[in-house]
């Protein structure tokens, strides 16, 4: 079961950040070592990382999704490296789709393979070499940002409007996963995602180290079938509340809801437990596309709540129609100058 952010790295800073504060210094230390002087293994694929300050669900893989999207029609073939956070792999592995499950690989990959190969690997360089056997002509790194393992030639680091730094501090008195200084001299530009004020501090700094800020937002796809309909709702992602607020902005009824840590494995026992609490108040049900990602290939119980279950789909919609372009020909750009 992967584990949860504490609720107060998310609020303003209290006593509990500022007593794991020199944790925090000696974290933040390391982890700016680790950006600054990690040797990174060079690809002779243009290498696009898509990361995020802080720890838990900033919006990278629909912003992933987004970017592939726009790569296919440009007729390149992009492929997905990711850690598998919350899979059991612990090797290196071309995600196959169809039989693969959340269990093995994690469910983010999952997602993602429904629109390019994915490789699964701790070690970023293998994963890369594997995908340019595939026919990859551009990678698409999910996370991976601060790991230094791998050089990257554009990082695009995406930001939740809402949340934004939480409250500031270094892990572990905050999300943040490096001193936000030392993350923006590797960033190639900031993505502000959603709506809201919180993310205005990083954007700030941003632009006082001249990086470029572009702004996004995600958008439910429609058919969904929630419109009108009594729910119960549950999500085990980063921010669930960001899903509650979107499946009630699109007219569903949210009667009743459950949150789970991100990346939760779901048990027969909590899957009964919505699935009768649904049957005895008539609700419907509605999760995530990464929540039912964790259903698929599991137990009859989940099969039998798949077969129940809608599920909200999204989509992210870029500010202007040359953002995407900007990001993909700036990783080209990049690439074409190491290479001379």
């Amino acid at each position: 079961m992967a584990s949860e952010a504490p609720p107060f790295w998310w609020d303003k800073a209290d006593w509990r950040a500022w007593a794991l504060y020199p944790a925090s210094a000696i974290y933040g230390a390391i982890a700016a070592r680790g950006l600054n002087r990690g040797r990174r293994e060079k690809v002779d694929l243009p290498v696009l990382c898509v990361g995020n300050f802080t720890v838990g669900g900033a919006g990278k893989t629909p912003v992933a999704t987004a970017l592939a999207k726009e790569l296919s029609h440009r007729k390149h073939q992009p492929g997905f490296l990711s850690r598998g956070y919350g899979g059991s792999l612990s090797g290196t592995h071309l995600v196959d789709p169809e039989n693969d499950s959340a269990r093995l690989t994690g469910d983010e990959p999952l997602l993602l393979a429904r629109h390019a190969p994915v490789v699964v690997s701790a070690s970023r360089a293998a994963g890369a070499r594997i995908l340019a056997e595939q026919g990859c002509d551009f990678i698409i790194m999910d996370d991976g940002f601060q790991s230094a393992r791998l050089h990257y030639d554009y990082a695009l680091l995406v930001v939740d409007a809402i949340r934004g730094l939480g409250n500031g501090h270094v892990i572990p008195g905050g999300p943040v996963r490096a001193p936000l200084v030392d993350q923006l001299r590797h960033a190639s530009a900031v993505l502000k995602l959603g709506e809201g004020n919180g993310a205005d501090h990083a954007i700030r700094m941003a632009a006082r180290a001249a990086r470029p800020v572009f702004q996004a937002v995600t958008k439910p796809l429609p058919g969904s079938g929630i419109e009108n309909r009594k729910l119960l709702a549950f999500a085990g992602i980063g921010d669930p509340q960001k899903f509650f607020n979107t499946a009630a902005s699109i007219g569903g009824e949210l009667v009743q809801t459950r949150t789970f840590p991100d990346h939760h494995l779901f048990n027969d026992e909590e899957l009964g437990e919505l699935m009768q609490t649904a049957d005895n108040q008539g609700l419907e049900i509605v999760t995530t596309a990464k929540d039912a990602m964790r259903l698929h290939h599991g137990t009859e119980r989940a099969r039998e709540l798949l077969q129940k279950l809608h599920v909200l789909e999204i989509d992210v919609q870029f500010e202007d129609d040359t953002i995407a372009d900007r990001i993909i020909q700036g990783t080209l750009d990049a690439f074409h100058n190491r290479r001379i």
